[in-house]
C-alpha cells in the first residue's frame, strides 16, 4: 500500500502563489508515476499536472501549463505542485496520487490517491 498525504494549501489573493507537497509512505515512491487533480464544487475532478517515475517527463492541463509547476524528490518521498499567478477559478480541493507506472491524465488510472488539500484563490 502506498500512503498520500498532502499539505500546503491555504487562503491566497489572485495573482499569489501556493507550494503543495505530497508525502509518500509505505511503498518504493519511485517505482510510481504521480499526479495532481483538483475537483471544485459542483464540477468533476480534473487532471492538473502529473510527472514520470525519475522526474524526466511532465504534463500539464493547458489550464496548468505556465504557471504551475510539478517536480519530485525521491529521496524525500515527495512531490510538489508550485503554483503561481493564481485565479479563483483555480479554487478547489487538491489531491495528488499515485500510479504504476506511467503518467496518465485519466483518474480512473491511478492506484493510491491522499484526501486532498483545499486550495482558495480570493479576488
Amino acid at each position: 500500500q502506498v500512503q498520500l498525504v498532502e499539505s500546503g494549501g491555504g487562503l491566497v489573493q489572485a495573482g499569489g502563489s501556493l507550494r503543495l507537497s505530497c508525502a509518500a509512505s509505505g511503498r518504493t515512491f519511485g517505482g510510481y508515476a504521480m499526479g495532481w487533480f483538483r475537483q471544485a464544487p459542483g464540477k468533476e475532478r480534473e487532471f492538473v499536472a502529473g510527472i514520470s517515475r525519475g522526474g524526466g517527463s511532465t504534463t500539464y492541463a493547458d489550464s496548468a501549463k505556465g504557471r504551475f509547476t510539478i517536480s519530485r524528490d525521491n529521496a524525500k518521498r515527495t512531490v510538489y505542485l508550485q503554483m503561481n499567478t493564481l485565479k479563483p477559478e483555480d479554487t478547489a480541493v487538491y489531491s495528488c496520487a499515485a500510479r504504476r507506472v506511467a503518467i496518465s491524465t485519466t483518474p480512473d488510472g491511478y492506484e493510491y490517491w491522499g484526501q486532498g488539500t483545499q486550495v482558495t484563490v480570493s479576488s
